[in-house]
């Protein structure tokens, strides 16, 4: 899509606070609770040690996600969220490949990722992107239902 721009920004810019309160909603409705109760500080998506970018559709936020690193040489990809209404235009894998993109200059080697099982049409692009499943990680590595994924970057 060439009416998408897809950059960088602070995690506590209001664009990217409207990507993870729209993430965190959808999460809650799916799963109940907050949706996402994983300990995040916002200066973990501070370059060099992990970024957050979002996707603008004719200037509004439509999507976004953020990595942070984990040990030495992982990313831990976090709120990857793409809103209902632009689903299905190819917004969520231009995001991704933003994240990649950026882990991998800072020097990361491979992306992980948490995700539930209430949420197959991001299992199914992660699996289309070249994501396979690794033994579970996280905040909620012991939770029913949860899945992890990685790819070498």
């Amino acid at each position: 899509m060439k009416d998408v721009e897809v950059r960088s920004v602070r995690y506590d810019e209001p664009e990217a606070r409207t990507v993870m309160h729209a993430a965190l909603a959808e999460l809650a409705g799916r799963y109940g609770g907050t949706g996402d109760d994983t300990p995040m500080d916002p200066a973990e998506f501070t370059p060099p040690g992990g970024d957050f970018v979002v996707a603008f559709l004719g200037g509004e936020p439509v999507g976004g996600a953020g990595w942070r690193a984990h040990g030495d040489e992982d990313a831990e990809l976090k709120r990857m969220f793409t809103s209902a209404a632009v689903r299905g235009r190819g917004i969520g894998r231009r995001v991704l490949a933003a994240i990649e993109e950026s882990a991998r200059a800072q020097g990361r080697r491979r992306l992980i990722l948490e995700v539930g099982d209430l949420q197959p049409e991001a299992i199914a692009m992660y699996n289309a992107c070249g994501y396979d499943r690794i033994e579970n990680f996280g905040f909620y590595r012991d939770e029913p239902g949860t899945l992890s994924f990685a790819r070498d970057l």
